[in-house]
């Protein structure tokens, strides 16, 4: 579909300012250890004689940075392998992969579907743009209309309905919280893990909940059919009007789609977009963990 080397482009860069960004957060939260531990005559700082930082969960072979680089890159996209215990990590440690399989696996493609789920978001950037500069929003040369936005809020909501409602009827079952060992916000987001990693078709997991179960398995099976096989339709949709669509000249009030204007836009949309979709239940996850463990 990205027939333009320089709308590629402009998607790749915005890819890769994403990743670089939360993987920073999640090497520098890892590096700076446990901050319940800073009160403790407890030494986390680097030296010649060990790694410092948080190394529970983790492989002395791989350490810290190799871990958090693995962690962040297969959650950027749909690929699910650990080589570090992530129900281990720091709370902020634990927010960057959770965030990324949120935020529908997007980065470089993702497995199978996260290039579809990329230009969604391009859609979506053009669209807004184009209302708020009064240009014509447009993107390969095709029109995006109420049409293709409205399949695109629905490919947006319905994963994020999914994670969701899952995680918030898991945790009003007695037979959903059976299985949560770790009390308070880090239980709360090991569940929102759980649903969130099987809507999004990922794999790894917070290892301190107990899926294995009959409720989980059920629950977890219905959230993969949803996240993974109910997009299919609006984005097939989205598909089929734009190659139905005549492909229209540029002009002067098309905006352009392969600028860093654009590109910071479009990261704008994606951070924004999903702050406002799952910020209230990351709030009430790593985040408030964070700041407990900060005694804030």
């Amino acid at each position: 579909m990205v027939k333009d080397t320089r709308q590629g482009w402009a998607l790749l860069a915005t890819m890769t300012i994403i990743l670089v960004s939360l993987l920073s957060i999640a090497v520098v939260a890892e590096q700076n250890g446990n901050p319940a531990f800073q009160g403790l005559n407890i030494d986390q700082t680097a030296s010649s004689l060990h790694s410092g930082g948080n190394m529970e969960g983790k492989e002395v072979r791989y350490g810290i940075v190799n871990s958090a680089i693995w962690a962040t890159t297969t959650t950027a996209a749909s690929n699910g392998s650990v080589n570090a215990m992530l129900d281990s990590f720091t709370p902020l440690g634990g927010f960057v992969p959770l965030w990324l399989i949120q935020l529908g696996e997007i980065i470089f493609g993702g497995v199978g579907s996260g290039l579809y789920g990329m230009i969604i978001f391009a859609l979506i950037a053009v669209f807004i743009s184009g209302l708020m500069v009064g240009r014509t929003p447009e993107y390969l040369g095709k029109k995006i209309e109420s049409f293709e936005m409205k399949m695109a809020s629905i490919i947006i909501l319905i994963p994020a309905v999914a994670i969701k409602f899952g995680t918030a009827l898991a945790l009003s079952l007695e037979k959903g919280r059976a299985s949560v060992f770790n009390p308070g916000a880090h239980g709360f987001s090991e569940v929102l893990y759980a649903f969130s990693s099987a809507v999004g078709n990922n794999g790894s997991a917070f290892g301190g909940l107990s899926a294995n179960t009959p409720f989980y398995n059920i629950a977890l099976g219905i959230g993969m059919l949803i996240g993974r096989y109910w997009i299919i339709v609006p984005v097939m949709a989205i598909a089929g009007m734009l190659a139905q669509k005549k492909k229209v000249p540029a002009s002067s009030g098309t905006l352009p789609t392969h600028t860093p204007l654009f590109v910071g836009m479009l990261v704008a949309v994606i951070v924004i977009v999903g702050s406002l979709t799952f910020l209230p239940s990351l709030a009430l996850g790593p985040i408030v963990e964070h700041l407990q463990l900060s005694g804030k």
